[in-house]
């Protein structure tokens, strides 16, 4: 059996996988908020994307429009309530995201339904040949833009002012606070950048996969694996954890017993990643 037409069509979910999980990371490290409501805000960006391609708008406003609003609802919950919670048990604050999420799918779930739609976008018609196998540009897309955002990112850590705050954070929030570092800023500038990822996030499964409110929010949990198997601190760990489970999810298509349960395996290898890295995960949710 050839897997490798698997394994170079898993690389495009793989890669919304690296994007979300580096997203998510990026959040954790500056806040101490592991955020489950991160798919949600991908899929009301993409649900407001296909609305207006649906009115026959622009695709770049679309696309645009699809992340301001992610980002604006991802700003939103970290400016004014985030702050609230911010003084209590990490645990507390992971919990506290679950309220927007439920929120934004009851949203979506009175305009627009459960019905599954996908996006369109004039790549899906367009392919390279790689090992013989058709890799569609909105795949290329996807891997360059994870590798674009954590090269970006990664730069913004180490040769901005505002990652110098968001390393400190990491390290020690109270100590940050005495030396000077803007707390709150620093914060709400995490939140803005995890609300870009989410909505371009949102963006790709809506086309690669299906868009479907409930469905893209749970999406949240291949990413939550693989920040955990980056042991929620190191942004390059996590993207090849995300490549990497997206892969492993397309190589069982072949296997006919396993098939029709492939859409569970980023599931299965989040409860391997909790049960295996637990220990590290623990440690870093304790330094927060």
């Amino acid at each position: 059996m050839n897997i490798l037409p698997f394994i170079i069509s898993g690389l495009g979910i793989g890669a919304v996988y690296a994007l979300s999980g580096v997203g998510l990371v990026v959040l954790f490290r500056a806040t101490g908020v592991l955020n489950f409501a991160f798919g949600a805000f991908g899929a009301i960006g993409a649900h407001c994307a296909w609305q207006l391609l649906e009115w026959k708008m622009p695709l770049a406003v679309a696309i645009l429009v699809a992340v301001t609003v992610s980002t604006a609802i991802s700003f939103l919950y970290g400016r004014l309530f985030a702050p609230m919670l911010s003084h209590r048990d990490v645990v507390v604050r992971a919990v506290g995201t679950l309220a927007p999420a439920l929120i934004l799918i009851a949203i979506m779930g009175v305009i627009w339904g459960e019905l599954p739609r996908r996006l369109q976008f004039p790549t899906d018609q367009m392919f390279v040949s790689l090992f013989a196998v058709r890799l569609t540009f909105t795949r290329v897309i996807a891997i360059f833009l994870a590798v674009a955002m954590v090269v970006a990112i990664t730069l913004l850590l180490n040769r901005t002012r505002l990652g110098l705050d968001m390393r400190a954070l990491a390290n020690d929030r109270d100590l940050s606070a005495v030396l000077g570092v803007r707390i709150l800023y620093t914060e709400t500038a995490a939140w803005i950048i995890t609300g870009i990822f989410s909505g371009l996030a949102g963006l790709l499964l809506a086309d690669l996969v299906r868009l479907q409110g409930t469905f893209l929010t749970l999406l949240v949990i291949p990413a939550i694996a693989a920040a955990i198997l980056g042991q929620l601190r190191s942004l390059w760990e996590t993207a090849v954890a995300g490549l990497l489970i997206g892969i492993a999810e397309a190589v069982l298509t072949p296997i006919a017993w396993i098939s029709p349960y492939r859409a569970a395996a980023p599931f299965i290898i989040a409860l391997a990643a909790v049960t295996v890295l637990g220990g590290a995960a623990k440690a870093a949710l304790k330094d927060r």
